[in-house]
This record gives C-alpha cells, sequence and structure tokens, in this order.
C-alpha cells in the first residue's frame, strides 16, 4: 500500500477497519470513512478548504465549556440533532413529541415542591404552569420526574451568566397522584442562540438568523414509560417558522394566557409511550 492514490485510498482505509471487533463502531466507521471520502470528491475539496475546515472545528471545541457545548450548537443548526431525535423518537399517535435537548440542561438540577417558584429571580415576566403527565392510554401518571429548564427574558440561561451561583428558571418536581404539576416561573421569551463562536461566524456566512422561538424545555422521566425530552413554544412568535435549530413542532405550540391579574398562565399535558408499546 505505498502507492496509494485517490482512486484506491478509500478501499485501503476501510481495510484498516475490518478487523475492528465491536460491530457498530466498525459499522459506523465505514459509513463514515464513505461518506467523507465521497464529499470530498464531489466537491473537489482544496487543501485549504481542508485546512479552513480543520480550524473551524478545532476553534469549535476550543468554545466548549462546562456550561457550554458548541458542537451541539454545531449540530443544531445542521439540523443533525433534530434528525437523530426524530428517528430515535417514532412514538404512537397520541404521544407527546420529542424535540432537541439544547445545551444548557444541567443534571441534577434543585427539586421544589409543587406551586413552587422555579424562577428564583430570573428576568421576565411572571407566569403559572400547569399540566398532567399521563399515559398513552390517559391514565395518569403519579411520580414523574419533570425536569424544566428555560432561558429569562434577556434571552439567557443562568449558566451563561459569568457568576451563575443561584440556579435560575430551572428546576425538578414530581407529578402528584393524579399526574398533575404546577410551579411558577417566567413567561418564555424568543432569543438567539450565542453567536460570539464559530457556529455563530457559519450562520453569518450562510445568511441565517440565530433565533429560536419562545419555548419552556422540559424532561419528563417514568417508571414503566419511555423518556421524553421536549418544548413547548408559545403561540404567535414570530420564529416559528424558522428556528434556527429545526425544533419545532406543531403540536407543541401553546397559548401563555395573561390572567386578570395580570400574571400569565400555560396549561398543557404531556403523554408518555409505555415501555412496551415502542413502534416497529
Amino acid at each position: 500500500m505505498r502507492n496509494l492514490n485517490q482512486d484506491t485510498i478509500t478501499q485501503a482505509v476501510l481495510a484498516r477497519l475490518a478487523e475492528t471487533p465491536d460491530a457498530r463502531v466498525k459499522a459506523l466507521m465505514t459509513s463514515l470513512v464513505q461518506h467523507l471520502h465521497a464529499f470530498a470528491r464531489e466537491t473537489r475539496l482544496t487543501e485549504a478548504e481542508w485546512l479552513r475546515g480543520m480550524e473551524f472545528l478545532t476553534a469549535t471545541g476550543q468554545k466548549c465549556s462546562d456550561t457550554r457545548q458548541e458542537f451541539i450548537f454545531l449540530s443544531d443548526v445542521l439540523g443533525l440533532s433534530m434528525l437523530t431525535v426524530a428517528m430515535n423518537n417514532d412514538k404512537p399517535q397520541g404521544c407527546t413529541e420529542a424535540t432537541v435537548l439544547g445545551p444548557f440542561h444541567v443534571a441534577d438540577a434543585r427539586r421544589y415542591a409543587h406551586g413552587a417558584d422555579l424562577a428564583n429571580g430570573a428576568f421576565g415576566e411572571p407566569c403559572v404552569v400547569r399540566g398532567r403527565v399521563l399515559g398513552l392510554g390517559g391514565e395518569p401518571i403519579a411520580g414523574a420526574e419533570i425536569d424544566v429548564w428555560q432561558a429569562d427574558a434577556q434571552g439567557r440561561y443562568d449558566v451563561q451568566y459569568d457568576a451563575p451561583e443561584q440556579p435560575r428558571a430551572r428546576g425538578i418536581l414530581q407529578s402528584g397522584a393524579d399526574g398533575s404539576f404546577d410551579f411558577r416561573t417566567i413567561v418564555a421569551e424568543a432569543y438567539p442562540i450565542p453567536t460570539d463562536g464559530p457556529v455563530g461566524g457559519l450562520l453569518a456566512l450562510t445568511r441565517r438568523h440565530p433565533w429560536r422561538p419562545a419555548h419552556l424545555h422540559f424532561r419528563i422521566e417514568a417508571a414503566g414509560y419511555e423518556s421524553l425530552t421536549t418544548h413547548v413554544f408559545r403561540e404567535g412568535d414570530p420564529y416559528l417558522d424558522s428556528d434556527a435549530v429545526f425544533g419545532v413542532r406543531e403540536s407543541l405550540v401553546a397559548d401563555w394566557v395573561r390572567q386578570p391579574d395580570g400574571v400569565y398562565a400555560l396549561d398543557f399535558d404531556f403523554v408518555l409511550n409505555p415501555t412496551t408499546c415502542r413502534q416497529p
């Protein structure tokens, strides 16, 4: 293999993968090499373009931190995140649809009782959120763990502040015996994903806006049911049809209704898929 050329190098690389013991790793790497080489051939990739791509990926990694995952932003704006979610969450009709996790989820957030204020001082108009967690047959699910998080009215999550010593606009609570939950927070507002990194440069280069429509994140888990990661989007938001990360689903759009006392209210029920009821 001393005289490889552009016509023979792909098969040479694939031959080096032949002894990979893990069948899934072998399949993924084989397909990746084939598609990468096909892309280079199709586009007649230049050395300068290859180098610029390496610099872009390096800068993307350098922008990552404990509170920011630039590679997830990249996956999101290329539609890869939502494609992966869609392929792996083909649930029966009636179940709540899944969407992207996003880069700002925090594991082991603070736990709250029903009716608590999850905003905890975050900027925004006050809002109460109510709903139920149900099974596909309409049965209430008691004790479901409901993980909630959102950006504030300034378009930032708590972990994006320089000194996020106090968790804000995020928390975990459990559904009651009848599947119900309620908590106080702030009204969801549209916001741009961070544009001060390589992904922001890519959006500018391709003349795309960075805005996400207003939404509230939910991650729900319950014994005997498939976990659900989703958003509830705010009706009337101007970016519902051009979400920078392609995450909007019509079934996830709901009204934040202003009450006589000036506080907004969101009512939304979630329907989980039993683990024994997977789609073929």
